[in-house]
């Protein structure tokens, strides 16, 4: 099924993982997560891989839920709960990988596609890219996305996008904080993996450290984090990689890294 639903290429430690349903916009039905759920589980444990990039296929990043899918299954609250649970775990897996992700997108994001691209920690559009989180124009509000947004973007521009439910520009995303760099679409894959192999080039191991202490110290009042932050540093210090980071540049030579 993930092969189906996900192509998975890797090249000198960069991993895509590409949305490989264009047909169907790229929703993000049940059998969708399920599959992007088992290649994060694997990519977790790969120490060949130091940076995931998530793409998809066609003209559309992904349109959020499968709503074919939510409409035959109405009758079905166990269902529906199971669904947008299954989502939530996706989007934690994507926040709690190991890895650096960036989203790369092209095409329209929407609903919980824009929820994805909220949940990878870098993302680079395309200029022609769209935005949106239109569950209010079906009488379904974007709870579950809103989680991520309002995490990227301030407070009254989250609710601006999940009050209207309209489109925004790849230029407005990037003014919001959603996106990173919108560049033509020419120019798209140069710049994500260009961006992708600078931070391949990284010691994994304080790769691991950096990210996670980022998003944990976020949820903290100030003194705490600081507290929280000066331990992680004092710990990485620890590390083989830092000491040999800090000697090679004293040394004037590029480091070996062991990712340790």
């Amino acid at each position: 099924m993930t092969d189906l639903l996900i192509q998975h290429t890797d090249d000198n430690g960069i991993t895509t993982l590409t949305l490989n349903q264009p047909d169907k916009r790229n929703s993000l039905s049940m059998d969708m997560l399920n599959a992007l759920a088992e290649a994060l589980a694997e990519i977790a444990n790969d120490e060949a891989t130091r940076v995931v990039v998530i793409a998809a296929a066609g003209k559309v990043f992904c349109a959020g839920h499968d709503l074919k899918e939510i409409r035959d299954q109405l009758d079905s609250h166990e269902f529906q709960l199971a669904l947008f649970k299954r989502c939530s775990e996706v989007m934690q897996q994507v926040v709690n990988l190991p890895k650096p992700v960036i989203a790369r997108v092209a095409g329209v994001a929407t609903a919980a596609g824009c929820q994805l691209v909220a949940s990878c920690d870098l993302a680079v559009a395309a200029d022609s890219a769209r935005f949106a989180t239109p569950g209010v124009n079906i009488g379904l509000f974007c709870s579950t996305p809103m989680v991520a947004l309002s995490r990227n973007v301030s407070r009254k521009h989250a609710m601006e996008m999940l009050l209207t439910g309209e489109l925004i520009s790849a230029v407005r995303a990037e003014q919001l904080g959603l996106v990173n760099r919108i560049v033509d679409e020419s120019a798209l894959d140069e710049t994500v993996y260009a961006m992708a192999r600078t931070i391949a080039q990284k010691s994994g191991h304080t790769l691991k450290i950096g990210k996670g202490a980022f998003y944990k110290q976020l949820e903290m009042p100030l003194a705490d984090a600081y507290d929280y932050t000066a331990k992680v540093m004092a710990e990485n210090l620890l590390a083989d990689d830092a000491r040999e980071g800090i000697c090679a540049f004293l040394d004037k030579r590029k480091p070996e890294w062991t990712d340790r």
